[in-house]
């Protein structure tokens, strides 16, 4: 594997592969499925079509975030969803929690799928898909001789595939022109595109505005779903007391650093990141006290940093 430098490049300018198969998958089948889900997520799942999906989240009644995840209509009465590493078990805890007398069944392929991500302009290519739009669309695919799902996302495509077979999909994609690369590189591009990660800048303690998902992952229309008075009462009358911002940093920090303005801790580093583009660059959901253009400090050595609006 190439540099960080020639990792990021080739993310930029041509097709990253990176291994994703530590997601956690489940799928959600039956009759109920669809209406379930509908009230549970944040978002409109009824109004997805098999080959459509969204972005969503699952609250808790206070409105506070307990997973995000991509949800995918595979089927009239199949719904997949994918969260982010470890978040899997409490969905699972959630939802079997609530669907009793619900002609529902929820299934969990784990380590049977695989997930590898193509990251860059040249995705389409790379793929054989062509431009794949809008994000979340999905559709079959064959790669190589492999039986894929292809999924689009803000940076690329997705492949859902046999994990028993990953190693001769990730073979042909290479073949076709895709560079292998990092977590790490594929972070640089999260961060400079402004996409809050649970877990890191996002937590049981937030709530979707505060994480500037809003937009993306709420449906104001749908109907009641678990934690949606706090969301919608927020959305129409109030303003959250904390927004997701980038910040330029004089040096490196570290995930979880504080960020202090006039000595006030304003909040916490979520992501950070040495961009070959921007130099030392991070995420963090700050107190709103804390507006682009304000001045901060970061961590035990006082790291200069300014608060900026996002994308980078």
């Amino acid at each position: 594997m190439v540099e960080l430098d020639g990792q990021y490049r080739a993310l930029r300018e041509g097709g990253g592969l990176v291994d994703r198969s530590e997601r956690g998958k489940l799928v959600v089948s039956g009759p109920d499925a669809v209406d379930f889900l509908q009230g549970q997520l944040t978002n409109d799942v009824e109004a997805l079509a098999p080959g459509d999906g969204c972005y969503a989240a699952l609250l808790d009644r206070k409105g506070h975030m307990q997973a995000d995840m991509r949800v995918l209509r595979l089927a009239e009465q199949e719904v997949w969803l994918d969260t982010e590493p470890g978040a899997a078990d409490a969905v699972v805890r959630h939802l079997s929690t609530y669907k009793v007398g619900r002609q529902v069944e929820i299934a969990e392929p784990g380590s049977e799928l695989a997930i590898l991500s193509l990251v860059g302009p040249a995705a389409g290519d790379v793929t054989g898909t062509g431009p794949l739009a809008p994000e979340h669309a999905h559709r079959e695919l064959e790669v190589g001789s492999v039986s894929c799902r292809a999924v689009a996302t803000d940076l690329g495509i997705d492949l859902i595939c046999p994990a028993s077979e990953a190693p001769d999909v990730a073979e042909a994609l290479v073949e076709a022109g895709a560079a292998e690369v990092s977590e790490p590189a594929a972070e640089i591009l999260r961060v400079e595109s402004g996409r809050p990660r649970f877990g890191r800048e996002m937590s049981a303690a937030t709530i979707p505005q505060e994480a500037g998902i809003d937009g993306r992952a709420v449906s104001f229309t749908k109907g009641c779903y678990i934690g949606q008075e706090t969301v919608a009462r927020l959305h129409y009358k109030g303003k959250p007391n904390r927004h997701l911002r980038g910040l330029r940093l004089e040096a490196p920090v570290t995930e979880d650093d504080p960020i202090a303005l006039d000595d006030r801790e304003v909040g916490r580093i979520g992501t950070a990141v040495i961009s070959p583009a921007h130099g030392p660059i991070a995420l963090a959901v700050i107190r709103r006290e804390a507006e682009p253009g304000a001045l901060v400090e970061v961590g035990e050595r006082g790291v200069g940093a300014r608060v900026v609006e996002l994308p980078f």
